[in-house]
């Protein structure tokens, strides 16, 4: 996720026991499990072999099966991503719900470019939807859990792109969807923010077109950079906060926050990007482009929160969004933080974040 090395998991593990049902096994103290999902056709037409997700599942699905929460990871995050709203007393305890926590094709756990086989491997994995997330956890929710219906879906970013998509594929699955620093789909400012993004890691010769026997180390630097600034609001940074997270420097804070983007894969960060920038829930069957008719179609009760100060999703998107969806509470994040208002940094934010998300759903 975006930020510094040092706080892309500060929102990281509860002491939770991971209680599963019978039908799975093993994945006890956060040990992640993997659904295969087979030769699963993509929205592009391709197949990919041998595809699998990868979750974990937090608390008890209980005999009626109707006490589920689904939550979506984002761009460069795992399914620890959510860690600071689990746990007793928080907004999604285990004692109330059984939380399934996912991870989306190409973060390097489910099928991704680094880890697939040729001949879909590095460059030539194919081009990953917002969609065929969906529908991969779709069928985890409904092949191997077998639930009908979800109490909500839960995402931040990329997750909220996710979570809104299933409102839209599946508008009878759920009774709520929270999305939160996440839109319905990325406006022309965000793709090309993110040709930017990508811009930095391809400019590396080392890249190669994707082929690569060694890290692009340069080009994820560089990307690093591009993340550093954008994360955070302009009164953040005013306010020097970075000193708030152990940096002396703004270039202190900048050249720590490569340390994260060095772990990651650039071919997986590559399609992470392709798949969040080509969002739009008006490319569902059914819709024809009428970004607007998708939204109206939505029948669960949706929480809109946009960060007040957020760069990538701008909270004048969600409120366009907010007019269409038929059921909709819009609350704004109070948070400098921008984006970074979403991952579980800042205790105001954190605080924000449980109370209102429990409440939502509580009233449901």
């Amino acid at each position: 996720m975006q930020g510094s090395s040092r706080f892309c998991y500060l929102a990281v593990s509860f002491a939770v026991v991971l209680f599963l049902t019978p039908r799975v096994a093993g994945a006890l103290d956060g040990d992640h499990q993997e659904f295969e999902l087979g030769d699963f056709t993509l929205e592009n037409g391709d197949t990919l072999p041998g595809a699998r997700l990868v979750y974990v599942t937090h608390g008890i699905l209980n005999a009626s099966k109707s006490n589920a929460v689904l939550l979506h990871s984002w761009y460069g995050g795992d399914h620890h991503g959510y860690d600071f709203l689990i746990g007793p007393g928080k907004a999604l305890d285990p004692a109330n719900y059984f939380i399934i926590a996912t991870d989306q094709f190409s973060n390097g756990l489910s099928s991704s470019p680094s880890n697939t086989a040729p001949p879909f491997a590095g460059a030539d994995f194919p081009q990953i939807a917002i969609r065929d997330n969906v529908s991969a956890t779709h069928q985890l929710v409904t092949e191997l859990f077998r639930i009908d219906r979800l109490v909500a879906v839960v995402g931040f970013s990329m997750g909220a792109q996710q979570a809104l998509q299933w409102a839209v594929s599946h508008p009878d699955m759920m009774e709520a969807v929270v999305a939160y620093c996440g839109n319905a789909k990325e406006y022309p400012f965000g793709i090309a923010r993110l040709e930017g993004a990508k811009a930095a890691i391809m400019a590396d010769a080392a890249w190669n077109g994707g082929r690569y026997e060694t890290k692009p180390e340069t080009g994820l630097r560089a990307l690093a950079r591009h993340w550093a600034a954008w994360g955070s609001s302009q009164e953040w940074w005013r306010q020097e906060l970075f000193r708030q997270e152990g940096a002396a420097s703004v270039y202190e804070w900048v050249e720590d926050s490569e340390d994260y983007w060095l772990t990651n894969d650039a071919n997986d960060l590559l399609a992470q990007a392709t798949t969040w920038q080509t969002h739009n829930v008006g490319d569902t069957e059914g819709f024809s482009g009428n970004f607007e008719a998708a939204l109206q179609s939505i029948k669960a009760s949706v929480l809109l929160m946009p960060s007040e100060t957020d760069l990538y999703f701008p909270p004048e998107d969600a409120i366009y969004e907010s007019q269409f969806i038929p059921d909709v509470e819009l609350s704004q994040i109070p948070s400098i933080w921008g984006h970074r208002a979403g991952i579980g940094v800042n205790p105001d934010d954190v605080a924000f974040l449980n109370n209102a998300i429990r409440r939502f759903l509580v009233e449901r």
